[in-house]
């Protein structure tokens, strides 16, 4: 529908500021004009910026749709401002030919309510042997490709599947951790993880991994996406690379950002995530390379695991939190402890995914698609897992104290939250 939102405290991550004013949409998308007979919308001061563009969702679909399908994504991503959700290929089966990915973008099509991109796997089954038909599964609207945290650990294997992308223009996203050392770790290695007696990796299996990922990179001259950089040892490693020219993006966790490696406690497991939290001062660098543009990007890293996954001995019990709806809110922490702005944040939220992979989200520019988000930045609320609209409630925030408030979303100028009420004559979508 036609929308004028007034009043608004608008976000703008291309121009790098925040201003009062209108925006007018018209026919799906902005406008520099009001369209006649468009429906007003008071935002009454609150904050109104471009739908979050989420790198790396994980929807259980196909194999563990009790976990995650999209109807419970899609609804999960409206209520946390997410417009866009960039879907990951570690399903089960895989995500690695065409004819998977045809299905699971039905699938989204039918129920998600939201946009959702899908990456396809970049060897087959994730087993890091052969490498994807890349150009065919495109061809059929792969973003990117990954293996997730199966990292392929045969170098040749890896060099020809980024040198066979780098023929198409085909991105590729990593997941830099060294896996020899990796494997089996649920914490990061120093004296906390001594104190637990838990199984721990040293940071510096990251910057191997990047270290090794960088090289090929310029082997090959591949266009690649770090999933997560954690630690303050990689930083300097993807400086250089940046320096030097190489096409190469990197992300990072809200998880990462806003917890650290104290946050275990008593070994709760919704706090075991891959890679581990880490130090304090890891955090505090990572959020500084948000802050200075060397980490393009912020995710959610959804992963949803079910009651009997996440009810085990902390070594023994599944890794990932759920973050869809929590992204918002926990994002705000950083606004709010001063380290970030709203646009520098929003810059990493929704307009450099939406720049990395090719969309045209992110932006509050006429004709860009009217993908929002209405939010009040400092409504205070205690987070209640069990109303979560995720099917897994695995999140590390229940019971936590929180700021920010998602007052509205739309995708192409419908409002998709809060959901329309049959019963209230008027209340269209």
């Amino acid at each position: 529908m036609d929308i004028t939102f007034r009043n608004a405290r608008l976000i703008d991550p291309e121009a790098g500021e925040e201003r009062a004013g209108d925006l007018f949409i018209a026919k799906g998308v902005i406008s520099d004009a009001a369209a006649d007979g468009a429906i007003e919308i008071d935002c009454r001061g609150k904050c109104l910026a471009p739908g979050i563009v989420d790198l790396g969702v994980k929807v259980s679909e196909p194999g563990e749709r009790h976990k995650e399908s999209f109807r419970s994504a899609g609804r999960a991503a409206a209520r946390g401002g997410v417009t866009t959700m960039v879907t990951r290929p570690d399903t089960t089966p895989a995500i690695d030919t065409p004819e998977v990915l045809e299905f699971v973008s039905r699938r989204a099509q039918a129920d998600a309510g939201v946009r959702v991109a899908h990456m396809a796997a970049l060897t087959k089954g994730r087993e890091g042997r052969e490498m994807v038909e890349i150009g065919f599964l495109m061809d059929a609207g792969a973003v990117a490709f990954t293996d997730c945290d199966a990292v392929v650990d045969d170098t040749r294997i890896l060099s020809r599947a980024l040198t066979y992308a780098k023929g198409l223009g085909a991105l590729v996203v990593g997941h830099v951790q060294e896996p020899g050392l990796s494997r089996g770790a649920a914490a990061t290695g120093g004296k906390f993880a001594s104190l637990k007696g838990l199984p721990a990796v040293s940071a510096m299996a990251e910057r191997m991994g990047l270290d090794r990922d960088i090289s090929l990179i310029e082997m090959t001259g591949a266009r690649y996406h770090v999933d997560q950089i954690t630690s303050a040892r990689a930083l300097p490693a993807l400086e250089r690379a940046k320096r030097n020219g190489l096409d190469i993006t990197a992300g990072v966790g809200i998880h990462h950002l806003t917890l650290n490696e104290f946050d275990l406690g008593d070994f709760k497991t919704f706090f075991k995530l891959k890679p581990p939290l880490r130090s304090e001062d890891d955090r505090l660098a990572a959020v500084e390379a948000v802050a200075s543009g060397l980490i393009d990007v912020i995710c959610s890293m959804h992963t949803p695991q079910d009651e009997e996954s996440k009810r085990l001995p902390f070594e023994e019990a599944a890794s990932g939190a759920v973050g869809l709806e929590t992204l918002l809110p926990a994002a705000m922490r950083l606004v709010h402890a001063g380290p970030l702005d709203l646009p520098t944040l929003w810059r990493a939220l929704s307009l450099n995914p939406a720049r990395r992979l090719g969309l045209s989200g992110g932006r509050l520019s006429p004709d860009a698609p009217a993908d929002l988000v209405l939010f009040d930045p400092d409504a205070p609320f205690v987070l209640d897992r069990s109303t979560l609209a995720s099917k897994s409630k695995n999140t590390p925030f229940d019971g936590a104290r929180m700021e920010g408030r998602v007052l509205g979303t739309w995708v192409g100028g419908t409002r998709v939250f809060p959901e329309p009420d049959p019963a209230v004559p008027g209340d269209h979508p």
